[in-house]
């Protein structure tokens, strides 16, 4: 390009618009991910779980799953899968397994409405 103006490292200007505006892309590296460790790129926005497998929690089923073999709740927004639950059910699991997005849980105890 004919600027003289310095971009920072790692930033390469790619085209000029029709505005005026530039446009960069930010090229860390050739080998496509923005570390050297290897694996691939790291998500910033990842948020650690909100529960553990072993826990025990109330929640209360607001869905079905897709399959409509499990019941579907939440806690602070992360999905529980729960089988052998329906749509209303109030009720008390054992998380099992905690994966990205979503979790899995046993029924431990369904909470009968006095």
């Amino acid at each position: 390009m004919e600027n003289s103006e310095s971009q920072p490292s790692g930033i390469e200007q790619i085209s000029q618009g029709d505005n005026g505006q530039r446009r960069f892309s930010n090229r860390r590296n050739e080998n496509g991910g923005g570390n050297n460790n290897g694996g691939g790129s790291y998500n910033r926005f990842f948020k650690p779980s909100p529960v553990n497998a072993g826990e025990e929690h109330e929640i209360d089923i607001e869905s079905m799953s897709k399959r409509g073999d499990a019941g579907v709740g939440r806690i602070q927004g992360l999905v529980i899968f729960v089988p052998n639950t329906k749509v209303g059910d109030k009720v008390k699991v054992k998380i099992t397994r905690v994966g990205r997005g979503y979790a899995t849980a046993d029924l431990v105890e369904a909470k009968t409405e006095e």
